[in-house]
């Protein structure tokens, strides 16, 4: 009869060893026959760790998405659009009172203008095709709203006709370069100054 040697016989790690770790394998387990004594052991099934159970929530979304028909998604997405462009439409913020709600905390505590402030004017006046007045009131949204749109409308034809449109590929670069001018312009449009005081909205 033969006993299997316990956590004593096993050899042990040397005190002060490094081991080193392959790039490709960091974040994930190494199976038990070939992870140096002390490795974590991947579980069943390969490299990796278990994904986690996803909550009730989730688990109800999860399956109204498998059952919902392809189109329910951008339907859903374009209702919300719809909505947004209403409201603008309606409240006609034009013509509004600086505090009316619902309003900018920011704007109405500090007076200064957001990063968005401008943003719901800009789009009325881009509904009432004033592009010079929506650009008046916030540039960047307007430089931007070509974009987002082929990008929505892109998506939306694709989820719900498999229609696969032209790709528009936007890098990380512009992207950043897009963020830093956003933020440049909401700091400009605040300066006491001309001319930046025409920025001011």
């Amino acid at each position: 009869m033969t006993s299997v040697p316990g956590p004593v016989d096993q050899p042990q790690p040397t005190a002060g060893a490094v081991h080193t770790v392959p790039d490709d394998a960091v974040g994930t387990a190494v199976p038990a026959s070939v992870a140096p004594t002390g490795w974590p052991a991947s579980p069943a099934g390969g490299y990796g760790y278990p994904a986690p159970e996803p909550d009730r929530l989730t688990r109800v979304v999860l399956r109204l998405y498998e059952r919902s028909p392809r189109w329910a998604v951008p339907l859903a997405a374009v209702g919300c659009v719809g909505l947004g462009m209403a409201y603008a439409l309606l409240s006609n913020p034009t013509e509004a009172d600086p505090d009316a709600a619902p309003t900018c905390l920011l704007k109405l505590t500090t007076g200064l203008d957001c990063p968005g402030c401008g943003g719901t004017r800009a789009l009325w006046y881009v509904l009432h095709a004033d592009l010079p007045a929506a650009a008046r009131h916030h540039f960047l949204f307007v430089f931007a709203l070509p974009f987002l749109a082929y990008l929505f409308v892109a998506w939306a034809a694709n989820q719900a006709f498999g229609w696969r449109l032209p790709e528009l590929r936007i890098s990380s670069r512009v992207i950043v370069g897009f963020l830093g001018a956003w933020l440049a312009f909401s700091v400009l449009r605040n300066l006491p100054w001309a001319p930046f005081t025409s920025l001011y909205v």
